[in-house]
């Protein structure tokens, strides 16, 4: 008996079985072969440096350029003053003034308790006019002792030495009132008033806190004139110089103004090698804060034509600039003198031209004369 006895005689069903089972293989063949020529119709045969490279371009505009310097100041007041005793110490009996109060000059800003300065300046007021008593009795006894000498009822002797002990005691007197001076400078310096009109910037002490020479009490300040300071290298020496117009913006309040240098320092300083100057700016209505930031901006020279274009569209190396100009769908570097930039656009020589198509994105992958596709950049 053999393998092909023991297996079962075909059915009638198995012709159809096989011609699905070819179908099925046939349909599988026919979608792999379909998918094969999808996707080799979509493959890219062209090498990727030959195709045309992606860019964002922007037109290069005609303008003119005036350099500028801009340098940093700081606004300070007119007149600035820190009130305090200077000869005496004592505790503190009131302050009458707080920061933003209006003061006029020799107003009373603080008092401070110094019974014990008045006490002894009256005492020694007392001991001086006692001892002009005694040297005017001591003058009048040399006087009558002289009209006696003159008799021959006193001697020579007497009247030297009356006249000795008078001109001592004048000579005691006026150191008393020498003294006297100096302790009514103290008694003076217990009323602390203000040397000018202005305004109170700072309090620093309230009533009962003790007080030496040099501690001040309030600070008063005078910024009907603001005095703005501000330091330019060495190499800008001529360029600040007195009389030189100043475009001014103060930070605090957003005020603009303008102005010129009024005063420049002879010398840069040893250390930062830079050269102060000052600009004063009239400020009757205060409206102007000081002790705060102001920027200063000075232009150099007069207006040159240029032609302006992104800071980002160029590599900058020393005075050239490098940029990729698109010409007839090709990407051409270009060199060009710059005149400086400002405000995120580089001006440079007119050599470009007005209107060249700049690229400003896409550029880190262009070598010169690549094609590219240009798309402009909405201004």
């Amino acid at each position: 008996m053999t393998l092909d006895d023991a297996l079962p005689a075909a059915g009638p069903d198995a012709g159809r079985v096989r011609l699905v089972i070819l179908l099925i293989v046939t349909l599988l063949l026919l979608a792999v072969v379909g998918l094969y020529l999808r996707a080799s119709s979509k493959t890219n045969h062209v090498a990727l440096t030959q195709a045309p490279k992606p860019v964002s371009v922007e037109k290069a505009k005609a303008t003119t350029f005036r350099p500028v310097r801009t340098y940093v100041g700081t606004t300070n007041p007119w007149n600035a003053a820190k009130v305090g005793p200077q000869y005496v110490s004592a505790y503190v009996g009131t302050v009458l003034v707080r920061p933003g109060a209006a003061v006029k000059q020799g107003q009373v800003l603080a008092t401070l308790d110094c019974r014990n300065a008045s006490a002894a300046s009256r005492e020694m007021a007392a001991r001086a006019r006692a001892l002009e008593e005694r040297q005017a009795a001591v003058e009048h006894e040399t006087q009558r002792t002289k009209e006696l000498t003159a008799g021959g009822f006193a001697s020579a002797n007497e009247v030297e030495q009356l006249t000795a002990k008078s001109a001592s005691e004048k000579a005691e007197v006026e150191s008393l009132r020498a003294s006297l001076v100096s302790r009514s400078l103290e008694v003076d310096d217990c009323i602390l008033r203000a040397p000018f009109a202005g305004e109170v910037s700072e309090r620093f002490v309230d009533p009962g806190a003790y007080l030496r020479p040099g501690n001040p009490v309030a600070t008063v300040i005078d910024r009907s004139m603001v005095r703005i300071s501000a330091d330019a290298p060495e190499s800008d020496f001529t360029i600040v110089g007195p009389g030189t117009p100043v475009q001014i913006e103060v930070d605090a309040s957003g005020a603009k103004t303008e102005a010129v240098v009024s005063r420049r320092a002879p010398a840069a300083d040893d250390t930062t090698r830079t050269v102060h100057f000052e600009i004063d700016v009239a400020n009757a209505n205060h409206v102007l804060p000081v002790g705060t930031t102001a920027r200063l901006t000075i232009h150099v020279g007069e207006p040159k034509t240029a032609t302006s274009v992104p800071l980002k569209a160029a590599t900058l190396r020393g005075d050239k600039a490098t940029l990729f100009v698109v010409d007839g769908g090709v990407a051409k570097r270009t060199n060009v003198a710059v005149l400086g930039e400002q405000s995120g656009l580089l001006y440079v020589d007119p050599t470009l031209p007005a209107g060249s198509a700049v690229v400003v994105e896409g550029r880190a992958l262009l070598d010169d004369n690549d094609k590219v596709t240009a798309k402009e950049l909405a201004p």
